[in-house]
């Protein structure tokens, strides 16, 4: 853990301290709020560079659907600013505090740099996605700016990119540009019940091909529906279908989308206030946050396929589990540590896909990989990259990969 701390309030401030820490060789922790320090491996480093003092929202025209704000800006800040204007975040962030038990503000920063994204991440993309332009301090010192107002093509290195979903290892940001939606007028879902792990994913697929504009697809397992809405979901097994726009299209998409899911089981509609509620909870993956001690991973596979990653890992050991973006993404919850490799192994065996430990002891992490490890010419390229940034190695040393 390290023990020298800095608040910086300006940008300036940030470059002068990385600027020190380069030419003393000091390895840095990048934080924000804190929210998520426990997701990847322990941090090596000997001071922390905090940015909760950097923070303000220093552009933003509601006409013009863009928004810049310092990197230390809570996220609750820019959605009640974005909510006053009936607009918001597209991608959905996930708040992590309840699955690791933290307190703490997530910051706007933060979201960027894990690439952060929710339930519509299915439809309206990553947090990386929305990012337009960002303001950064490299390893050097030097403040760079990369990006702008607007969408554009982009030729030679996406900087833009690159530091999203980075997670603090290529440089310290300090401000980001991106952009933000309209609100929809109305939402609602559609719940099919009964349904087993494989006949949702076929339901869920067929509802994504409909001409209805199905914005987000969950399947919430019999082990685990009750934990969802304050158990007004009962016991089945609930397939989630949400709506979102305006009311009378709302309306109208979803008397077609329930017509087409009759034949996959009975079904009923939860309304805009529940609708809310459930893909918050969706989101923030709450049925696995009663036990913070259990390892939780989270898996990317092809839709139609983690029904067999989780019934291949029972056989093995015990888990829980529930699956967003349409069955692509499965939350596992296990009873014990498991072999990152024998995860790693079946998701191979399905045709490919990644998979991230989210929460786990420090020591497991320490010794396990956490993040997707990356083939050797693309881990290779990333060290070259990572070696131009960050010549001294000192941002977030050890916490994607082992520290070099």
């Amino acid at each position: 853990m390290s023990s020298e701390i800095a608040r910086p309030s300006s940008e300036e401030e940030i470059a002068v301290f990385v600027s020190d820490a380069a030419a003393a060789g000091t390895p840095l922790e990048i934080v924000g709020g804190g929210t998520r320090r426990a997701l990847g491996r322990p941090v090596q480093a000997a001071a922390t560079l905090d940015l909760s003092g950097h923070f303000g929202i220093t552009a933003y025209n509601p006409a013009e659907l863009v928004m810049s704000a310092r990197a230390g800006t809570p996220l609750s800040v820019i959605e009640e600013e974005l909510d006053r204007n009936g607009q918001m975040l597209t991608f959905e962030p996930m708040d992590h505090r309840p699955v690791f038990g933290l307190d703490g503000e997530p910051t706007i920063g933060g979201v960027f740099a894990a690439n952060v994204s929710g339930p519509r991440r299915l439809t309206a993309g990553a947090a990386r996605d929305s990012l337009l332009g960002v303001r950064f301090v490299n390893g050097k010192g030097e403040i760079i700016k990369s990006g702008g107002r607007v969408m554009k093509n982009v030729t030679g290195l996406d900087l833009v990119k690159l530091l999203a979903g980075s997670w603090g290892t290529l440089g310290v940001l300090s401000e980001v540009t991106f952009k933000v939606l309209p609100k929809p007028e109305t939402t609602a879902t559609l719940v099919v019940s009964g349904l087993n792990d494989a006949e949702a994913a076929a339901a869920m697929a067929a509802a994504m091909a409909l001409p209805v504009e199905v914005s987000s697809a969950a399947h919430l397992p019999a082990s685990v529906v009750n934990r969802f809405l304050g158990g007004a979901l009962g016991w089945e097994p609930a397939t989630l279908l949400r709506l979102e726009g305006l009311s009378q299209s709302v309306l109208v998409r979803k008397e077609k989308l329930s017509q087409a899911m009759a034949a996959y089981g009975d079904s009923r509609l939860l309304d805009a206030e529940e609708t809310a509620i459930i893909w918050r909870e969706v989101r923030d993956v709450i049925p696995f946050t009663e036990h913070h001690a259990k390892p939780l991973w989270r898996v990317s596979v092809a839709p139609s396929l983690g029904h067999e990653l989780v019934a291949a890992l029972r056989l093995k050991t015990g888990v829980d589990a529930y699956y967003d973006w349409q069955g692509g993404l499965v939350w596992l919850q296990m009873e014990q540590d498991v072999d990152d490799e024998l995860i790693r192994a079946f998701i191979a065996q399905l045709g490919g896909g990644h998979a991230t430990l989210v929460r786990a002891p420090e020591p497991v992490r320490a010794a396990v990989a956490v993040f997707e490890p990356q083939p050797a010419a693309i881990a290779a390229l990333s060290g070259r990259i990572r070696q131009e940034i960050d010549p001294a190695g000192i941002f977030n040393p050890g916490r994607m990969v082992a520290a070099r």
